[in-house]
């Protein structure tokens, strides 16, 4: 359980850095707990799309993977990025991505964002 929350508050703080410096990606919310309750709706929603779906379109594109050196797999984080934003836009949270180059910017941030975090916070091990 403790592993789940850590994993909730680094997608937490990737996506808001991600919302914070990359232009075509909002995070709206009329107040400061309005704003944090929707990182938190997104970051979960974030987390199960790439529990669930992101290892079967890994599976599924693996020979192109591997023809890419794994620069697909950029596209492939973009691309669920903007699932997320479209699930959230169905369930009328305030979380936009607005386009694929934006994606794919927010791809890449989250995934520094992710790197650092996983040296910073503990690991499954350490629970």
């Amino acid at each position: 359980m403790k592993n789940l929350l850590i994993k909730l508050i680094a997608n937490m703080i990737a996506l808001a850095i991600a919302s914070w410096v990359v232009g075509g990606i909002t995070l709206e919310g009329s107040t400061t707990s309005r704003r944090v309750l929707t990182l938190v709706i997104v970051a979960a929603i974030f987390g199960v799309v790439n529990a669930v779906v992101k290892p079967v379109a890994k599976l599924l594109s693996l020979p192109f993977i591997i023809l890419t050196l794994g620069l697909l797999i950029f596209v492939i984080n973009a691309l669920m990025l903007m699932l997320t934003s479209w699930i959230t836009g169905k369930l009328d949270v305030q979380f936009h991505v607005d386009g694929f180059v934006a994606a794919l910017l927010g791809s890449l941030v989250i995934t520094l964002v992710s790197m650092l975090l996983n040296l910073v916070l503990p690991d499954k091990a350490e629970l």
